[in-house]
Protein backbone atom coordinates (compact mmCIF):
# COMPACT_ATOMS: atom_id res chain seq x y z
CA UNK A 1 0.00 0.00 0.00
CA UNK A 2 3.01 2.04 0.22
CA UNK A 3 2.87 3.10 -3.20
CA UNK A 4 -0.66 3.67 -4.16
CA UNK A 5 -1.89 7.65 -4.74
CA UNK A 6 -3.31 9.00 -1.67
CA UNK A 7 -7.35 9.34 -1.05
CA UNK A 8 -8.60 12.85 -1.58
CA UNK A 9 -10.79 14.79 0.75
CA UNK A 10 -13.57 14.26 -1.29
CA UNK A 11 -12.86 10.63 -2.00
CA UNK A 12 -12.46 9.86 1.57
CA UNK A 13 -15.91 11.66 2.26
CA UNK A 14 -17.80 9.55 -0.02
CA UNK A 15 -16.36 6.11 1.03
CA UNK A 16 -16.98 7.17 4.78
CA UNK A 17 -21.09 7.98 3.77
CA UNK A 18 -20.86 4.69 1.97
CA UNK A 19 -19.32 2.92 4.79
CA UNK A 20 -22.36 3.88 7.07
CA UNK A 21 -24.15 2.42 4.45
CA UNK A 22 -25.33 5.42 2.36
CA UNK A 23 -26.43 5.19 -1.37
CA UNK A 24 -24.57 7.17 -3.49
CA UNK A 25 -28.10 9.11 -3.94
CA UNK A 26 -28.09 9.75 -0.41
CA UNK A 27 -24.20 10.73 -0.41
CA UNK A 28 -24.55 12.98 -3.25
CA UNK A 29 -27.88 14.91 -1.77
CA UNK A 30 -25.73 15.48 1.45
CA UNK A 31 -22.71 16.55 0.17
CA UNK A 32 -24.57 18.93 -2.13
CA UNK A 33 -22.97 16.71 -5.32
CA UNK A 34 -24.21 14.85 -8.08
CA UNK A 35 -24.68 10.89 -7.98
CA UNK A 36 -22.48 10.66 -10.51
CA UNK A 37 -20.06 12.87 -8.92
CA UNK A 38 -20.06 10.49 -6.05
CA UNK A 39 -19.88 7.52 -8.28
CA UNK A 40 -16.95 8.93 -9.68
CA UNK A 41 -14.87 9.48 -6.49
CA UNK A 42 -16.06 6.26 -5.06
CA UNK A 43 -14.71 4.24 -8.68
CA UNK A 44 -11.09 6.39 -8.23
CA UNK A 45 -11.29 5.17 -4.93
CA UNK A 46 -11.46 1.33 -5.81
CA UNK A 47 -8.94 2.46 -8.47
CA UNK A 48 -6.06 3.96 -5.89
CA UNK A 49 -6.74 0.70 -3.57
CA UNK A 50 -6.48 -1.84 -6.78
CA UNK A 51 -10.35 -3.34 -5.47
CA UNK A 52 -13.36 -3.90 -7.69
CA UNK A 53 -16.17 -2.97 -5.74
CA UNK A 54 -17.79 -0.58 -3.35
CA UNK A 55 -17.57 -2.83 -0.19
CA UNK A 56 -13.72 -3.86 -0.94
CA UNK A 57 -12.52 -0.67 -1.23
CA UNK A 58 -14.55 0.55 2.46
CA UNK A 59 -12.47 -2.85 3.48
CA UNK A 60 -9.41 -2.10 2.62
CA UNK A 61 -9.80 1.49 3.18
CA UNK A 62 -10.42 0.78 6.69
CA UNK A 63 -7.82 -2.18 7.40
CA UNK A 64 -5.14 0.33 5.80
CA UNK A 65 -6.12 2.99 8.61
CA UNK A 66 -7.08 5.36 5.32
CA UNK A 67 -10.70 5.33 6.97
CA UNK A 68 -11.92 5.45 10.15
CA UNK A 69 -15.49 4.92 11.53
CA UNK A 70 -16.73 5.50 15.13
CA UNK A 71 -19.01 2.73 15.96
CA UNK A 72 -21.58 5.93 16.54
CA UNK A 73 -21.52 6.63 13.45
CA UNK A 74 -23.92 2.91 12.83
CA UNK A 75 -25.77 3.88 15.71
CA UNK A 76 -29.67 4.44 14.71
CA UNK A 77 -31.18 6.95 17.23
CA UNK A 78 -34.08 5.45 16.32
CA UNK A 79 -33.68 2.11 17.67
CA UNK A 80 -31.38 3.00 20.64
CA UNK A 81 -33.33 5.38 22.69
CA UNK A 82 -30.69 4.92 25.42
CA UNK A 83 -28.57 7.62 23.24
CA UNK A 84 -28.14 10.72 24.70
CA UNK A 85 -29.77 13.28 22.56
CA UNK A 86 -26.22 14.75 21.80
CA UNK A 87 -25.06 11.47 20.59
CA UNK A 88 -27.95 11.33 18.31
CA UNK A 89 -26.85 14.18 16.63
CA UNK A 90 -22.96 13.76 16.86
CA UNK A 91 -24.09 10.45 14.48
CA UNK A 92 -25.69 12.21 11.76
CA UNK A 93 -23.09 15.03 11.25
CA UNK A 94 -20.45 14.54 8.44
CA UNK A 95 -17.46 12.31 8.89
CA UNK A 96 -15.43 15.14 8.09
CA UNK A 97 -15.70 19.05 8.29
CA UNK A 98 -16.16 20.78 4.70
CA UNK A 99 -12.59 22.73 3.80
CA UNK A 100 -14.77 25.87 3.36
CA UNK A 101 -17.91 26.42 5.85
CA UNK A 102 -18.78 29.16 3.27
CA UNK A 103 -19.87 26.71 0.85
Amino acid sequence: MSTMKPLTARERECLLWAAQGKTSWEIGRILGIAERTVNFHISNTCTKLAVRTRQAAITTALQGGLISVRRTAFANPARNPSQAPDQRRLARQSPLPRANPAC
